[in-house]
């Protein structure tokens, strides 16, 4: 049998895991992660009124951070942004909207922002984030939106 590792605290209740290292649901309007409480899980973002996602520095870790848009983005938008102006976002995101595109960071990429129509956000969009390097992350993403697509990549954090 394979041994499996998760991240943060663990209990298990009758069989079942349970605890921080699963996946946890957030409604609060900020969210701070950490490679200890969320590395490996999956985070279900469930505010229609937008959350600001910080992710921790970029050290090369390989810690991946999964987001699910659980709750439709209706008033400000899901942001997705680095912790300070060195660490950069690299990699793509498919945005299937009233058509379908496929967008690739800019440089110098450090944030991803689903407004909850052209650049994703609606229920079932989707973004893997790994930390590859000193500085940079690498992203996956396949989000749902509507209107015609436009990139969810900038470079804001400043």
């Amino acid at each position: 049998m394979a041994n499996t590792t998760f991240s943060g605290p663990v209990t298990s209740t009758n069989g079942f895991i349970t605890g921080t290292g699963v996946n946890s649901t957030v409604t609060a309007a900020t969210l701070a992660v950490t490679a200890d409480a969320y590395n490996g899980q999956t985070i279900n973002l469930s505010r229609a009124a937008g959350i600001v996602v910080t992710l921790p520095a970029a050290t090369g870790t390989n810690a991946v951070y999964k987001f699910v848009v659980t709750t439709a983005v209706t008033t400000n938008n899901y942001i997705i942004q680095v912790a300070n102006a060195t660490d950069t976002m690299n990699g793509l995101a498919s945005v299937a909207a009233t058509t379908g595109s496929v967008f690739s960071t800019l440089p110098a990429s450090d944030t991803i922002t689903m407004s909850g129509t052209t650049t994703g956000g609606l229920i079932g969009s989707y973004v893997q984030i790994t930390d590859v390097a000193t500085g940079e992350f690498l992203v996956t993403a396949a989000l749902v939106g509507s209107g015609s697509p436009a990139t969810p990549f900038s470079a804001a954090v400043s």
